[in-house]
């Protein structure tokens, strides 16, 4: 049995993982996810040295989520790498949603679309913003207004989760992540 533990800086992130990643293990018999959240980025990069040392479950394969933010995803991701060395994982898988979770929903406007009742949203999907949703600094916000305020953060994510295809998204970050996801299971 592999297990696939998820860190996480924010609930929002596992309401939608755990709609999410079932459909994308569809087939894989032997693998079991679980999700730790943190109490933001903050928190997650203050414990996760610690969180990772202790943890002795065999068959594990750690997979550390974070919103890029203001931040330089490069630095980001160097920092949490160095901090699963340190902890003696460093096959951790580190990914950054660029940038911010609702990002990777509105690379994928049928979803949302489905998800919240909303009809015509996935239409919008060729707009300019929306084909590079990883370049919008306020995907949030965007997202909010886009739904006319239909979206919330747990609520939506939750139900998004359950929607999300598994290959046609417009955010390359979420692309990453799944490709990520795909190669440390098999």
């Amino acid at each position: 049995m592999i297990n696939l533990i998820f860190f996480l800086e924010e609930p929002s992130a596992r309401e939608m993982l755990k709609g999410f990643i079932p459909r994308l293990l569809s087939g894989y018999d032997n693998i079991e996810a679980s999700y730790i959240v943190f109490e933001g980025k903050t928190d997650l990069e203050k414990q996760i040295v610690k969180k990772l040392r202790v943890w002795n479950k065999p068959d594990c394969r750690f997979v550390v989520l974070r919103d890029k933010d203001s931040g330089d995803c490069h630095t980001i991701k160097a920092e949490l790498t160095q901090k699963c060395f340190e902890a003696g994982k460093p096959d951790c898988l580190i990914r950054i949603a660029c940038y911010e979770l609702e990002s990777w929903y509105l690379g994928d406007l049928s979803a949302v679309e489905i998800a919240l009742e909303i009809q015509g949203l996935s239409e919008k999907q060729n707009k300019r913003k929306y084909r590079q949703p990883d370049d919008l600094a306020n995907a949030a916000e965007e997202l909010e207004k886009l739904t006319d305020y239909k979206y919330q953060k747990i609520s939506g994510s939750k139900k998004l989760g359950h929607c999300l295809s598994l290959c046609e998204n417009k955010s390359q970050s979420f692309n990453v992540f799944v490709e990520g996801i795909k190669k440390i299971i098999k």
